[in-house]
């Protein structure tokens, strides 16, 4: 079962309901890994002194931000912890509005607020109140170390917290050049309409979530899968292996399979090769120095101005 970001309270007025904030959406995207295409290993990042081009650890990195090219003020955590609201772990309604009010441009991410031990009534009361007057609540959230604007609202039998965008995060639509006025501007004739709206109306159905997949991502998936069947899966050598022969494949899909059928083969007929897809060969590197990062050398990169250090109040 997944874990909640935090535990705490959501509140109304006077009431207090206790609640776990989850995370609403999961990701399902398929993620890549780099490889160095010389010896099919993964490639990595390393967090580098853009002046002197040495790692730095961890421990040693500060957040700071840029007020101007070169100069820094740095933050520590204390600071950034300060600029929250005091109730750290909770969601207080301050309003309610509209459902309607809200445009689909202002909802960003969704989470579930779940009820805690013995808090069903309270959240049942607010869940059912909203669904009879149409309204959602607007609250403040820290998630983490940030504070967002958010929106309360029912959702079948749940409570959903959707962050909500601030206005100033928006573009307005009057930005760009879009077409004013109405369809006698554009000679848009009444047949015309009548036609757009048949067509829409023969193309309407109810919103059914279900019937929609990520296409891109089963496409995506199909075409791996068959690079899989028809390549093989790259393998890294290991460091005490030392060097490959010349002729050795690192596309390999299963040892022991690949080993048996080679075994059945020459029983049954030792004079002569089984007939078999090609592999294509790839030659591992012989020095094994191909694994260390070329950007060793020292970038030419200009002072920055003297950094401002802030001290934590």
């Amino acid at each position: 079962m997944a874990r909640p970001i935090w535990t705490g309270t959501l509140s109304f007025g006077l009431l207090n309901v206790p609640v776990s904030l989850m995370s609403g959406e999961r990701s399902v995207d398929l993620h890549f890994r780099m490889l160095d295409n010389r010896s099919n290993t993964p490639v990595r990042y390393e967090r580098v002194n853009a002046e002197t081009g040495e790692e730095v650890p961890w421990k040693e990195i500060v957040k700071a931000f840029e007020y101007e090219k070169g100069s820094y003020v740095v933050l520590e955590p204390d600071d950034i912890k300060s600029a929250s609201s005091e109730g750290r772990e909770a969601v207080e309604v301050k309003t309610f509005v509209d459902a309607g009010s809200i445009g689909p441009e202002y909802f960003e991410k969704p989470y579930i607020l779940v009820p805690g031990k013995k808090a069903e009534k309270g959240y049942v009361l607010l869940r059912e109140t909203l669904k009879r007057t149409g309204k959602i609540g607007i609250a403040r959230v820290v998630i983490r170390t940030r504070e967002y604007l958010s929106a309360v609202m029912p959702r079948d039998n749940g409570l959903l917290l959707m962050l909500l965008r601030y206005p100033q995060e928006l573009v307005d639509a009057s930005d760009y050049k879009i077409p004013e006025g109405d369809v006698s501007d554009y000679r848009i004739t009444s047949k015309e309409m009548e036609m757009a709206e048949q067509l829409i109306d023969s193309m309407s159905d109810e919103w059914t979530p279900g019937d929609y997949r990520d296409e891109f991502r089963e496409r995506l998936r199909a075409v791996i899968e068959k690079r899989m069947k028809s390549k093989g899966v790259v393998t890294p050598p290991t460091e005490d292996e030392g060097e490959a022969p010349e002729n050795a494949s690192t596309n390999v899909v299963d040892f022991m399979a690949l080993l048996q059928k080679s075994l059945e083969t020459k029983h049954r007929t030792p004079a002569s090769k089984a007939p078999g897809k090609k592999t294509a060969e790839k030659k591992v590197p012989r020095k094994a120095a191909a694994k260390k990062s070329a950007s060793k050398k020292k970038p030419a990169v200009k002072k920055a101005k003297k950094t401002t250090r802030r001290k934590s109040a």
